[in-house]
């Protein structure tokens, strides 16, 4: 569910995964390719699709990276747990 969220909105993804910064510079990255394929008018779309391309493939890594990390720690306590007498 993330990682569709992660492609319409970036940078909602990663405040939901609980990356603010990131989330800040994403929103910046995100609005400017936003306001420059709108203030352009389609002129400036070479620019503006790859800045959205950016946005979204950063929101994706950091959504795979925050479910990778919950998994791994899911999966050391449970090995811990299971090791003690």
């Amino acid at each position: 569910m993330l990682y569709l969220v992660a492609l319409v909105l970036p940078p909602l993804a990663l405040l939901l995964v609980g990356a603010w910064f990131q989330a800040i510079l994403n929103l910046v990255l995100f609005l400017l390719s936003i306001i420059i394929f709108v203030g352009t008018l389609t002129l400036g779309s070479g620019l503006s699709f790859p800045l959205w391309i950016i946005a979204i493939a950063w929101a994706i890594v950091v959504v795979y990276r925050a479910k990778d990390e919950a998994r791994t720690r899911r999966i050391v306590t449970e090995t811990l747990r299971n090791n003690q007498p």
